[in-house]
């Protein structure tokens, strides 16, 4: 199948690792023009160096009031457009609701939330007939994960911001989407998995949990993300897709 991405480009934030650089691999692979996004400049150089000559790194925090307009800026002056945008950032400190500090919920809320609404207003009007906002999101949108109290508060939150934004740009002919990944085998949740007293058994036992029985990898849930951001997802919008091997097991 042909997703029609040829020379169409696409901002994604939070990209030089993880699930974020996994899609724009993706992406750019299928011919798309990625600007990838990240706090530390040597890892956006390496990510765009990884990706190919059609890849623009760009450093950005996704917490800076003016990232969004920047990075839609940078997009613009390098490859003459914007068709979609793939919000993703690092997932917030882990903990218990004793645990978390203010601190810590402030930070989260400015990047994980605030953050990807920004990005999405920016990119709402930039965006014409044919765009695409993404945003990556987490298993925790319909279920809490133990542990996860910050990310777990969050998450759901954007989930319903892009459904109200959804319902916002469909008359314009742009479509909103998320993702929501579970065990996916990243750094992240390698490390989740090391704050047990035995990562292995617990990775065992979240496997044995997922119909089909491992975690996935970041190149499958790229190429989920692919999909749902090109062309041939084109009467697609307000989705949430769990990708999760099934573990949801629901609507």
């Amino acid at each position: 199948m042909d997703l029609g991405l040829k020379d169409r480009v696409y901002i994604l934030t939070g990209a030089t690792r993880g699930l974020g650089f996994a899609s724009a691999r993706e992406l750019a692979a299928d011919g798309a023009k990625v600007v990838v996004s990240g706090r530390d400049e040597k890892s956006a150089a390496d990510a765009a160096d990884r990706l190919g000559p059609n890849a623009l790194g760009v450093v950005a925090d996704n917490a800076d009031p003016g990232a969004a307009d920047r990075l839609i800026g940078f997009a613009r002056e390098r490859f003459g457009r914007v068709d979609g945008v793939l919000i993703s950032v690092g997932g917030p400190a882990p903990g218990f609701v004793a645990d978390n500090t203010d601190q810590q919920w402030q930070s989260a809320f400015e990047a994980v939330f605030l953050g990807a609404v920004r990005m999405a207003r920016s990119a709402a009007a930039t965006l014409g007939e044919g765009g695409v906002i993404g945003f990556v999101l987490s298993g925790s949108v319909h279920e809490p994960i133990p542990g996860l109290t910050i990310s777990n508060g969050l998450r759901p939150g954007l989930a319903g911001f892009a459904k109200s934004l959804a319902d916002e740009l469909g008359p314009r002919g742009i479509r909103v989407v998320g993702l929501l990944p579970s065990r996916i085998d990243t750094d992240r949740v390698r490390e989740l998995d090391a704050l047990s007293a035995d990562p292995d058994a617990t990775r065992a036992d979240h496997e044995s949990r997922i119909p089909l029985r491992r975690y996935g990898t970041p190149e499958e849930f790229g190429r989920a993300a692919a999909f749902l951001l090109s062309p041939a997802a084109s009467y697609l919008t307000g989705v949430m897709l769990p990708v999760d091997g099934g573990a949801r097991r629901g609507f």
